[in-house]
């Protein structure tokens, strides 16, 4: 059995912290924040009607927004808190609660590989260090010959980018694009975000 990730273990120790991370997003939602920028950005990359993975969906934003915009969308979490704010807030989408390290969609069901991962939302630093690389290879699994994942994260979580992209190698994915920000602004030596998409190696 994989390690737990970091995320529930905060959940573990604060019984509470899902109910606030939903209650911050809903906020934000009913002030009318923009909360699908990184969905636009997959959408970009896509025809209509494209199969994506939400790897990390949380409270459904990303999956939602790419739902509605056409697309064929599974979202998983480790949270089932999220997962049902999820399907709460953002019906459309298949939602799933799963833990990214142990993530096998075949055995339940899903057996068609996607066009797009989407990783957002700083999930790759929640995760337990020692699965952040069998993550990736599950990935690489799940996506299609021509597919792409993307996943961002900021700097300053315990994550550099070079051991991140030096995993993501060996996971069998390589960068086709590597960027500073979900709206396209190039990736510098001091940028403090990144976004990569990946392909298959």
């Amino acid at each position: 059995m994989a390690e737990q990730s970091i995320w529930m273990q905060k959940v573990a120790a604060d019984p509470g912290h899902s109910t606030w991370y939903i209650e911050r997003f809903r906020t934000m939602a009913r002030a009318g924040e923009d909360l699908a920028g990184e969905a636009r950005l997959v959408d970009a990359m896509v025809p209509r009607g494209a199969r994506i993975l939400d790897a990390g969906c949380g409270t459904g934003r990303i999956a939602g927004a790419l739902a509605e915009a056409g697309h064929d969308v599974v979202g998983v979490d480790v949270d089932p808190a999220l997962i049902e704010a999820a399907e709460q807030d953002y019906p459309g989408p298949r939602y799933l609660v799963g833990d990214l390290a142990e993530l096998d969609l075949p055995a339940r069901g899903i057996t068609e590989p996607f066009d797009v991962i989407v990783c957002a939302g700083n999930v790759m630093t929640f995760l337990a260090p020692s699965t952040r690389h069998e993550v990736l290879k599950r990935f690489r699994a799940h996506l299609a010959p021509e597919g792409r994942a993307a996943v961002g994260f900021g700097a300053g979580r315990g994550y550099e980018f070079d051991e991140f992209l030096a995993d993501a190698a060996a996971a069998g994915l390589e960068p086709d694009l590597l960027l500073s920000t979900w709206d396209l602004r190039p990736f510098r030596d001091d940028s403090d975000f990144l976004v990569a998409l990946l392909r298959p190696a």
